[in-house]
């Protein structure tokens, strides 16, 4: 198990990266994250949702994800509730209160899942939450030292010396632990390193001596790998070349899910991406995307409040194109009706009147891994990606379809999807992951590019797929240079004795 002094230390690429180490000795192994906190969601192949993180990993350990991978999830909805997620499908919305009580009835979800994944698999790699040493948090954990005690796993301990402060930071994790909790810990990494590892050696020896526990590895400050974040905590404002032709502008929504849908922009030669949250200047973008969001209306009022709404009709007004993936796509409508308070206490809400489409939300969550194709035949290019929504939207006469999708976690469908207006600059669509597919993507920056005169990409776009191995790989070769995997491995053989 890998745990960490804190969120965003790197706990969920390390897991990465030792899934693609062993999947490449030929071992089945497998990514578990109890319980994950994260608007960064995904579906699996049997229509549940996970936590985007857990299904990355899976894809770096060559196996196809599923909801024992992740069997809690929590979506947070406001600064003190979330949306509750057991075995992939929605349990309740929960104030952390209330959730805090209702964990030990979890247990047995969590246990049933390792259970599962112990008679599929040689190694489960599994990922903590924030910091094992939370000692407001211990009671009833679930995902730091509960998980480790419940699959007998020995723990390595990470630390981020990019923020400064690792010593102190795994010092303070150790002498932290109840004395039942310490024998799981068996050592410590550290992560993020810039410079000379040699300068690191004192204090190196004195961690280890203050602990009485082997530091198994520095690894250095990974440059120009496209992995995904699992949340906002590391979410840049700015991706992508500076000076790039094509500048595309993302609404940084409160609640802004599923972000990871615009990181293959970023990875493009010529696009800058950058994250805003105020209606200044945009006619400076190319194109404005409206994401995913866990609270639709309240993240339309706030766009309201940032005086977001005017610029954003201003520029589409102007020529310029806006789309709205899911949440976003409700947005650009007419209007949203909440009449069983799914979201929020309003009943309905006015969107920015773009397209010609109204959206109901209700209770029953959609949530499907999808084949689609465009409505308009003429673009005849297959596509993926999946749905996580609780609405229903229906067109109206000045709005037209914009995809069919054929299949809907394997079963075959016709149902539309979507809608643009006449010029087709306005668009939104409830499908995730659009922009993964190469062939969208390079049409999408291609009309960018045409509407400003620049010649297209010609096959000088990259190639989703076969960057993102490319990243994993190099990943994976530079953890294990960094670690003393026959130390770990000699660790996941002995367990916790």
């Amino acid at each position: 198990m890998i745990q960490g002094t804190a969120s965003h230390v790197g706990k969920s690429v390390l897991v990465a990266a030792l899934c693609r180490i062993f999947h490449r000795q030929g071992l089945r192994v497998t990514p578990f994250k109890a319980q994950n906190m994260a608007l960064n969601s995904f579906i699996t192949q049997e229509g549940g949702e996970i936590g985007r993180a857990q299904a990355f990993q899976a894809r770096a350990a060559g196996v196809v994800p599923s909801v024992d991978m992740n069997p809690i999830l929590l979506k947070p909805s406001s600064d003190t509730g979330a949306q509750v997620i057991i075995n992939g499908k929605v349990h309740a919305n929960m104030n952390a209160k209330a959730y805090h009580a209702f964990k030990p009835h979890l247990r047995g979800t969590v246990q049933e899942s390792l259970n599962r994944l112990k008679k599929r698999y040689d190694i489960i790699l599994m990922e903590g939450a924030g910091s094992p040493a939370e000692i407001n948090l211990k009671e009833n954990d679930l995902v730091n030292m509960g998980a480790a005690r419940m699959a007998g796993a020995p723990v390595l301990l990470t630390g981020d010396i990019d923020r400064g402060g690792v010593f102190a930071a795994l010092y303070g994790t150790v002498a932290l632990l109840d004395k039942e909790e310490r024998p799981y810990l068996k050592g410590m990494i550290i992560n993020k390193f810039r410079g000379d590892v040699s300068l690191l050696t004192p204090g190196l020896s004195m961690i280890e001596d203050k602990t009485s526990l082997p530091v198994m590895g520095v690894i250095p400050y990974f440059h120009d790998l496209y992995l995904p974040e699992e949340d906002s905590v590391g979410l840049k404002n700015t991706q992508g070349p500076s000076g790039a032709a094509i500048k595309i502008g993302v609404v940084r929504l409160p609640h802004i899910s599923n972000f990871t849908d615009f990181d293959v922009l970023a990875m493009e030669p010529d696009v800058s991406l950058i994250y805003i949250n105020s209606g200044k200047d945009l006619q400076q973008f190319d194109a404005v995307i409206l994401p995913g969001s866990k609270n639709t209306l309240t993240d339309l009022t706030y766009i309201r409040q940032r005086h977001l709404t005017d610029s954003l009709i201003k520029f589409a007004g102007d020529g310029g194109t806006v789309a709205g993936l899911c949440g976003g796509y409700q947005i650009l409508g007419r209007v949203i009706h909440d009449p069983g308070h799914v979201e929020s206490k309003l009943e309905e809400v006015a969107g920015l009147g773009l397209l010609d489409v109204t959206t109901t939300l209700h209770p029953r969550k959609t949530t499907t891994l999808d084949e689609a194709r465009f409505f308009d035949r003429a673009k005849a290019f297959p596509l993926t990606g999946y749905e996580i929504h609780m609405g229903v939207t229906e067109h109206g006469a000045d709005a037209s379809p914009l995809f069919e999708i054929t299949s809907r976690n394997g079963t075959p469908c016709k149902v539309r999807d979507g809608a643009s207006n006449s010029s087709g600059r306005i668009w939104g669509t409830y499908l995730h992951g659009i922009f993964d597919n190469d062939a969208f993507r390079h049409d999408f920056l291609n009309t960018l590019r045409q509407a400003k005169g620049l010649p297209p990409l010609s096959g000088t776009g990259i190639f989703y797929e076969q960057k993102l191995e490319e990243s994993l790989d190099r990943l994976s070769e530079t953890v294990s240079n960094a670690l003393d995997m026959e130390a770990i491995m000699n660790i996941i053989d002995r367990g916790i004795m």
